[in-house]
């Protein structure tokens, strides 16, 4: 299926608009093609394609609002979909915060698509897949990995005249390699608008390194340790602490950013000078959506400055509620770094732990921002300066918060799962016990 151009989805918009009787619409048409392959044992296992196009609706009486969603466009069935939205709507109770429809906006143009990810096809992924799998093969590694690739288009309007397009392209490529006997395990992942910037060989070959060099590993005693955190494993953990900087939570005593008593510790320096986190929708790395969940306007924006907390994410009704202007989720992240490689890293290293990536992180405490997980698919001890030897995994205790006032350095940046993460070395990260899995 095409992408439909912006004049189209505006034609289809109108048109439900046309029909509805409600106090206030919002309609949203999306779609696209979406594609993957996956491969596990250096062999594909599955691959396919899929196109799909959905229309929802949204229609409010008073406060009291109920929603529909078709996938077909003709003018009968948007027809009785409007109808069934504006049935519910009559039948839902009042919601107290629902705020009244966004009108017209002016929405930037975010560089989201690139027609190199919009041409892939079969051949292409299996190409992807080729490159990976083959150097495993070679060297007697098992590799599994999946390639998915996205290209399409949402655009939203209301009754009230807002309307907004928008076109992104996506690819998401991860890798597992593995030792034959199951003993070493290497890791890595990448992500991009432009699929012209993935090379599944080079990125393979990392998870390779990883496997062979994890062979083995040595139990060590669980403790505080300095950590370089690879940025897959720092996104990991900077993800929870960037979505938790919400206002109402803060407000309503539930967030570390709560002070004690009442009021927020907006304005406070709670973080290493060093630490600086912003979002800005025309990115060039992470380029974003012109709109956030709401439909309100994405605009560069800082959260963190030199270490103080500068803003917070306010929805429209809180917002409102605080006489402050809202400011919605960005879709992006960026963490500023610095100049130093991972080795670099490791060379101004005394004794510490190489982390590639955690995984199964569970909440503790929300109001410290507490989380325990597990390290996977590469974790090695570092002494003077040299990785010495592969160590089995640990299990963490430990709060983003206290990680941000124990930098010894930032590293150089990488995109992972849309935000721009730098490598981090971090003193006396909690380690509480061992794990014997790889």
């Amino acid at each position: 299926m095409a992408i439909l151009t912006k004049e189209q989805a505006k034609q289809i918009i109108d048109k439900v608009l046309s029909y509805a009787k409600a106090d206030e619409t919002e309609v949203t048409v999306s779609g696209g093609r979406t594609g993957n392959i996956r491969y596990a044992r250096n062999s594909v296992s599955t691959s396919g394609e899929t196109n799909e196009i959905g229309l929802s609706i949204t229609s409010v009486y008073g406060k009291k609002s109920g929603s529909s969603t078709i996938n077909e466009l003709d003018d009968e069935s948007l027809k009785k979909a409007v109808a069934r939205a504006e049935e519910i709507a009559q039948l839902a109770p009042e919601n107290p915060e629902y705020m009244p429809m966004l009108g017209p906006q002016e929405y930037v143009e975010s560089k989201t698509f690139v027609s190199s990810t919009d041409q892939i096809d079969p051949d292409k992924r299996a190409q992807i897949a080729a490159d990976s799998i083959g150097p495993s093969s070679e060297k007697n590694l098992v590799s599994a990995g999946y390639l998915e690739d996205f290209s399409g288009f949402v655009a939203q309007g209301n009754s009230k005249g807002l309307f907004g397009y928008n076109k992104r392209t996506s690819v998401d490529f991860s890798i597992t390699v593995r030792t034959e006997d199951g003993t070493g395990s290497g890791y890595a992942i990448r992500d991009f608008n432009d699929v012209n910037l993935l090379n599944s060989k080079d990125v393979t070959s990392i998870a390779m390194q990883k496997a062979q060099a994890s062979q083995n590993a040595q139990a060590i005693e669980p403790g505080k340790y300095t950590v370089i955190l690879e940025p897959t494993a720092a996104g990991d953990l900077m993800g929870l602490l960037t979505r938790s900087l919400d206002a109402r939570s803060a407000d309503e005593g539930r967030s570390f950013l709560s002070k004690k008593g009442g009021g927020t510790r907006l304005g406070e320096k709670l973080f290493d000078e060093r630490v600086n986190i912003y979002s800005d929708p025309l990115s060039p790395q992470i380029p974003g959506s012109p709109w956030d969940e709401e439909g309100y306007p994405q605009k560069p924006m800082k959260w963190v400055e030199n270490g103080a907390v500068t803003n917070m994410f306010y929805s429209r009704y809180w917002a409102e509620k605080q006489g402050v202007q809202p400011t919605g989720r960005p879709s992006g992240i960026i963490i500023e770094g610095g100049n130093q490689s991972i080795a670099d890293m490791v060379k101004n290293t005394k004794r510490g732990v190489l982390v590639t990536r955690f995984w199964y992180i569970r909440a503790v405490d929300p109001q410290t921002l507490l989380f325990t997980g597990l390290t996977r698919d590469g974790t090695f001890f570092i002494e003077n300066g040299q990785i010495k030897f592969p160590v089995k995994n640990f299990r963490f205790n430990e709060s983003p918060i206290i990680m941000l006032n124990n930098i010894e350095a930032l590293g150089q940046q990488q995109r992972v799962g849309g935000d721009l993460i730098p490598a981090m070395k971090i003193r006396d990260f909690t380690f509480t016990s061992l794990s014997d899995a790889v």
